[in-house]
């Protein structure tokens, strides 16, 4: 859950370091009063390890009684220091024991809640490199941090992509079980973003029999995987290697075209594709002849590229691709 809690052990080694302090302290003010306490096993003056003993066995709530307070000065420090510190000492032991116990329930508990108002949220299955873009990409283009779950086995990537305020769940994503508590059934969208392929399949098979109407895009190393992918259920696939290879290519011999690439693939600065309906002012308008530099057009379920005759004239409910400004400060 987006939650940023300290680390448990850093927690536990604060209050152990709390609760050994507040027993030092109480064993140096009896070792200093050492005059005002009497052993009755008749051992003599009191030393700092029975000093240590009468406030483990104090503040411990013990109590054997073979070495107490006699003096009025003693008694006073009892109750004014050594009742408080043995508070202390019992609100750090019984607040952590209470703590361990509850969490479990109380994190069960908020991700019920999370789970039951939650909808059309987008699911990123590794947070790699890949997987880390793609969030950056959604943050970019405005959507909140708490609508995007990160699914990994990687508990420091998990830390990293939490730290941004995402929902993280811990586990193997070609389980069923571990994508239900994700909320897959219920996502608008799933990015596959493993490491290997052969996962990528298996998490779209798992996926998408969980959920047979949401979107799932993939991203692979090796083009014969493709088809694998699209068999398994995937809406998109991406190879990833082939892509970047790709613009290695053209970088040898147009780098300006890299530059711009680069650019429209960046949603927070410069320009950017984005997608938006048509206005009703724009129904029956040819797309070339618009403001907006469309590069496609979306009917229905098809997608038409803008010199298409099928649209050369908008019709209602078509969706335009087009550049936008993706920064009003970047004018030059």
């Amino acid at each position: 859950m987006p939650d940023n809690p300290e680390r448990p052990l850093v927690a536990l080694l604060k209050r152990v370091a709390v609760a050994f302090g507040a027993l030092l302290a109480a064993a140096l003010i009896v070792y200093v009063g050492r005059d005002g306490y009497v052993d009755n096993n008749g051992e003599g003056e009191i030393s700092f390890n029975d000093a240590l003993y009468y406030a483990t066995v104090s503040l411990s709530t013990t109590g054997y009684g073979d070495i107490v307070p006699y003096t009025a000065t003693a008694r006073l420090l009892t109750t004014v220091v050594i009742t408080p510190l043995r508070l202390l000492f019992l609100i750090v032991l019984v607040g952590t024991t209470v703590e361990l116990l509850t969490e479990r329930s109380r994190q069960s508990f908020r991700i019920q809640r999370w789970r039951s108002r939650v909808r059309d949220h987008t699911v990123v299955i590794g947070y790699g490199t890949k997987g880390r873009a793609a969030v950056e990409t959604l943050l970019g283009d405005g959507v909140e941090p708490e609508r995007i779950v990160v699914v990994d086995t990687d508990r420091a990537q998990l830390d990293a992509a939490s730290a941004l305020g995402l929902v993280t769940v811990t586990g193997n994503a070609t389980r069923s079980a571990v994508l239900r508590i994700a909320g897959a059934h219920q996502a608008s969208a799933i990015v596959v973003a493993t490491n290997r392929d052969d996962t990528a399949v298996l998490v779209t098979l798992t996926a998408r029999e969980m959920a047979p109407k949401t979107r799932i895009v993939c991203a692979v190393r090796e083009s014969e995987n493709v088809h694998l992918l699209r068999q398994s259920g995937a809406d998109s696939v991406i190879v990833s290697a082939e892509t970047a290879g790709r613009l290695l290519g053209v970088a040898t011999r147009t780098p300006s075209v890299v530059e711009v690439v680069e650019d429209l693939l960046t949603p927070e600065a410069g320009f950017a594709i984005s997608e938006r309906e048509v206005e009703s002012d724009e129904v029956g308008g040819s797309p070339r002849h618009l403001a907006d530099i469309v590069l496609g057009v979306v009917r229905g379920d098809e997608l038409y590229r803008v010199d298409a005759s099928a649209v050369d004239a908008l019709e209602r409910g078509d969706r335009l691709l087009y550049v936008r400004k993706a920064s009003p400060a970047d004018d030059d």
